[in-house]
């Protein structure tokens, strides 16, 4: 379905019943990307999932600043609110993520529980943010000069993501379409606006957090193994799992062990 919010039309991918959950895609995906998880995660919720803005079937215009995590989590705000939603639950997958922790503790009263996988309070300090901003800048500009499926080479095959080439055909074509249904303008659009180096870092916010939270991370992703720790020792009330057998995208990895524990996790079992 199509949500206007403050002039900028959302696609919404909805499923389930029960209480709200929200889902917020990582970088190059889409609302699909949760869409295997209706059966399971559908039983006791009702399944929220937009393409976030530079990504899908989002209608989503303006300039770089737009394209903030600040914007974004307004956006985010005016979702819930257009549909008459108090509080949700709230899931984040990598970009997602970094997200659903700024929704939360910006908007600390909508969230019931947290869930962030493969995650981060983004970089500590402004000197590892600004040469992050300037790597993600020249990123932008390759996506913009080359085009979707160059980059979709290029990021398909970063270190990040090693352990999903070695998945059955059928899983990785699948990732790739996925990512090839992005526009280069609005990619590069995201990248800038809401990459790590334009993120602020909310290490020292960890404490303020007041949902119930999990944290997710897969065996082989050793650096955000280390993120997920770091972070459960600096949160009130938080779980860290770390999925074996696992790289990066968890639910991609290993749906059926990431329904089982995020459902876990929302209906206290």
């Amino acid at each position: 379905m199509n949500l206007k919010v403050n002039g900028d039309v959302y696609n919404l991918e909805i499923c389930g019943y029960g209480e709200p959950l929200l889902l917020l895609h990582g970088f190059t995906g889409n609302a699909g990307t949760w869409k295997p998880f209706c059966e399971i995660l559908g039983q006791h919720s009702l399944m929220i999932c937009p393409d976030l803005p530079g990504h899908g079937k989002t209608d989503f215009n303006g300039g770089h600043e737009r394209f903030s995590i600040e914007s974004t989590v307004h956006g985010l705000k005016g979702i819930i609110d257009e549909l008459k939603i108090g509080k949700v639950n709230l899931l984040g997958y990598s970009m997602g993520g970094r997200l659903a922790l700024a929704f939360a503790l910006t908007y600390p009263g909508r969230v019931g529980k947290l869930i962030l996988e493969s995650s981060s309070p983004g970089l500590a300090n402004e000197k590892e943010r600004q040469v992050r901003r300037m790597k993600d800048s020249e990123l932008a500009n390759f996506i913009l000069e080359e085009g979707t499926e160059a980059f979709v080479d290029y990021w398909e095959n970063i270190p990040l993501f090693k352990s999903i080439q070695a998945m059955p055909d059928k899983v990785t074509d699948a990732i790739r379409t996925q990512r090839m249904e992005n526009s280069p303008e609005g990619l590069a659009k995201s990248l800038i606006g809401m990459g790590t180096g334009a993120q602020p870092s909310y290490w020292d916010r960890l404490p303020e957090l007041e949902a119930d939270v999990l944290l997710l991370a897969g065996e082989f992703d050793e650096k955000f193994c280390g993120i997920a720790e770091k972070m459960g020792a600096l949160i009130n009330s938080a779980s860290v799992v770390i999925v074996e057998d696992t790289g990066h995208a968890v639910h991609v990895e290993n749906p059926e062990k990431f329904g089982t524990i995020v459902s876990g996790f929302l209906t206290n079992t």
